[in-house]
């Protein structure tokens, strides 16, 4: 990752507070919830983009298998804080979704990070071609053009 997210590269915020369960001893979130975080606002940015996942890729004998995830951590969250959690593709390869992610409170960067996904064949879990469908669904959803 090369600079810090903006809040303007984003299309897609999801919002959330942060629960009683994901805090240490300190009120502080404990690190793995970050990519809970992540995985459920992505969730919800295929919901907004009108896909329902995993149907509608198994529905072409794909899925989708995480391969990298990469946080920074900048600040803390803590209990009942409520963050924005920015999402957008920021690159479409040929097989490979990347998503840029960004965790906000009150405007303030807490994380920052990326998670790579590669589309692959369902049964073999061979590399496949993203579907043309959603590189289309994906490209006139996104503020800022993802690379690829």
């Amino acid at each position: 990752m090369s600079s810090l997210p903006e809040l303007s590269q984003f299309s897609f915020f999801h919002a959330l507070r942060v629960r009683w369960a994901e805090v240490d001893p300190q009120s502080i979130v404990f690190n793995g919830h970050y990519l809970t975080y992540a995985d459920v606002a992505i969730t919800e940015y295929f919901r907004a983009l009108g896909v329902a996942y995993p149907g509608d890729l198994a529905r072409d004998g794909g899925d989708f298998f995480a391969i990298r995830a990469l946080l920074e951590y900048r600040a803390p969250a803590r209990f009942d804080d409520q963050l924005q959690i920015g999402v957008r593709s920021a690159r479409l390869g040929r097989s490979s979704l990347t998503f840029a992610l960004g965790i906000w409170r009150d405007g303030e960067l807490l994380t920052s990070g990326e998670i790579v996904y590669v589309h692959a064949d369902g049964t073999t879990r061979s590399s496949a071609p993203l579907p043309q469908w959603l590189r289309e669904k994906i490209e006139r959803f996104e503020n800022t053009q993802p690379l690829g």
